[in-house]
Parts: C-alpha cells; sequence; structure tokens
C-alpha cells in the first residue's frame, strides 16, 4: 500500500500539467506576472526575438497557463477555463515590434510578425488563449515610442496610431498608463510627475474616449520623490483649463520577487514586481512557482 502511495505521489510531481489542476480562484500559489519591451530578430537584454516569443507563448500553453490582464489580477476576476492558471503578460514602452501595421493594396493588416500578430495568430490556434494582456503606453516617445510607431519609423504611419489603440480594447486587451514620453520621475517636481501621468492619459482618451486607464507602469521602475503621485494626482492643461485627475488601481515595478498570490497577505496591487522574459528564465520561473505548489506547508 506505502509503495503504491509513493508512486502515486512521485507521478504527480512529476507531471508538468499538474500546474493546471489548480482552481481559477483562491490560488494559494503566486502568479508569473512577465514583462517585454522590445520584439525583434534576435535576444538582448531589452529585447525578445519573435521566435522567443512564439516559444514562450507555446511553454506558458502546454504548462496549463492562461492569459489574464493586470486588471483582472487585481479584480481577482480571471476569464480562464477551470482546471487552467493564471499568467499576466505586459509590454512596455509601446514600441512598432509589439504593434505594426502593413499596408496592402490601401489596405491595413496587422503585421504577422509582430507581437500582436504573433499573439492573435496564437489565438486561432489555441481558442482558450484570449486577447488578455496589458500593454504600457508611452505617447510622446522618441525613436517610434508614440503609440507603436509614426512618423515613418519601421514603416509605421502617425495616423496608425489611435487605431492600434481601439483595436487593443476591442479585443479584450488593457491599456496601460507609463507617463508621456518615458521621464525618470524620481528627478521630477511634484508637478511634473503629474503632468507626465496626466498628459499620457490625455493621450489615450483622445485615441479611445471614456477609456478608464487602472494601470500605471513606473518608468525605469524609479518612484516619484511623493510616492503618493504615482498612484493619484492631478494637473491642469493651462491651455484648455481642464483638470485631469487619476488614481490606479495598480502600479507596475520593473523587477522584484515573485508577487505574492492575489488571495493572499503578499500581495500588493500598488507595488507588483515583474519578470522580464531573457533567455530561458521563464521555464525556470515556472519551475519555482511549481515546486511552491508542492512545498509542505
Amino acid at each position: 500500500m506505502r509503495c503504491t502511495r509513493f508512486i502515486a505521489l512521485a507521478a504527480l510531481l512529476v507531471a508538468r500539467p499538474a500546474l493546471s489542476q489548480a482552481p481559477a480562484t483562491g490560488l494559494p500559489y503566486k502568479i508569473p506576472i512577465l514583462q517585454y519591451h522590445l520584439i525583434g530578430d534576435t535576444d538582448s537584454r531589452w529585447k525578445r526575438s519573435r521566435d522567443g516569443f512564439r516559444r514562450d507563448l507555446q511553454l506558458l500553453y502546454d504548462r496549463g497557463y492562461r492569459p489574464i490582464t493586470v486588471a483582472q489580477l487585481v479584480d481577482r476576476k480571471f476569464d480562464i477555463p477551470p482546471g487552467t492558471s493564471p499568467v499576466v503578460v505586459t509590454f512596455d514602452d509601446a514600441s512598432p515590434g509589439q504593434f505594426s501595421y502593413i499596408e496592402r493594396n490601401g489596405k491595413l493588416e496587422i503585421d504577422p510578425n509582430s507581437a500582436v500578430g504573433i499573439w492573435l495568430d496564437f489565438s486561432r490556434k489555441h481558442r482558450d488563449w484570449k486577447a488578455r494582456a496589458t500593454f504600457c503606453l508611452l505617447p510622446a516617445a522618441s525613436e517610434g515610442h508614440a503609440f507603436f510607431g509614426d512618423t515613418g519609423v519601421a514603416g509605421q504611419k502617425s495616423e496608425w496610431r489611435f487605431p492600434k489603440l481601439r483595436f487593443l480594447v476591442q479585443q479584450g486587451f488593457e491599456l496601460c498608463n507609463h507617463t508621456l514620453w518615458h521621464g525618470r520621475l524620481d528627478k521630477r517636481s511634484d508637478s511634473a510627475v503629474q503632468e507626465q501621468i496626466a498628459r499620457g492619459l490625455l493621450a489615450v482618451d483622445s485615441a479611445v474616449a471614456g477609456y478608464r486607464v487602472r494601470t500605471f507602469a513606473l518608468p525605469l521602475g524609479l518612484w516619484p520623490r511623493n510616492r503618493a503621485l504615482a498612484q493619484g494626482g492631478r494637473w491642469i492643461d493651462e491651455k484648455s483649463a481642464r483638470t485631469i485627475a487619476y488614481r490606479f488601481d495598480a502600479i507596475l515595478e520593473v523587477t522584484g520577487a515573485l508577487a505574492g498570490t492575489p488571495y493572499g497577505p503578499g500581495f500588493n496591487p500598488l507595488s507588483i514586481p515583474r519578470t522580464q522574459v531573457i533567455g530561458d528564465n521563464l521555464a525556470k520561473l515556472l519551475d519555482q512557482i511549481e515546486r511552491s505548489r508542492f512545498r509542505p506547508r
């Protein structure tokens, strides 16, 4: 009898799909919160290759994960199939490699080699992999980091920027504020901090009127000297006399230890660490989470 029980337990620990047997609510284990920046031909410190990104999606899927947004994480409302586990995927800086268009015969097509194109193709092949990721946006940064490219950078036109945001929202992706142009908040005055954040929101509203941005990603992971201004504040546009107020439900760090489960005391929605996917660290991260599930309590 003891031998039979030992064999059954060993099989449970070894089997990768065991992770997918966790309930979709009341999760006792930590949730991977992933971070991507550039998507391109090769891998580097801040870039993930397209093939690498495709492998990441397949690895997550095979290990029983399904995507949710940061807002869903905070709300603890996961629209994933029973028996699967949540993963949060975030994209910072709104570069063309994340979302680009190709113009053919006067019609726009999503570049199949951009992150959005790769994601949607994966969704078509795996119907339970939904359009659930969080894009942390820059409306006015340099080198094409302005709502996924402008002024011809990487072949992208300025007039395509707003349709891209509207498309993401229509699909179910989340839009996140990453300031106006990625300025260092730790070096700015309180008024300048609020302007950077509020003008980022104003730009999103120009594209998707009435959209409520609930998540804020700290540029470079640096907090303003008045940390409270990362969550809430206001800025008055002198030209229009319009007041732009903001209050976020979630704040994303750049790095850090694994965030706790949103059902436990170790989770702080106003300081959520993320793991940047580099090399083979995603598999190692999933191994770490998996081991913690079977650790005696």
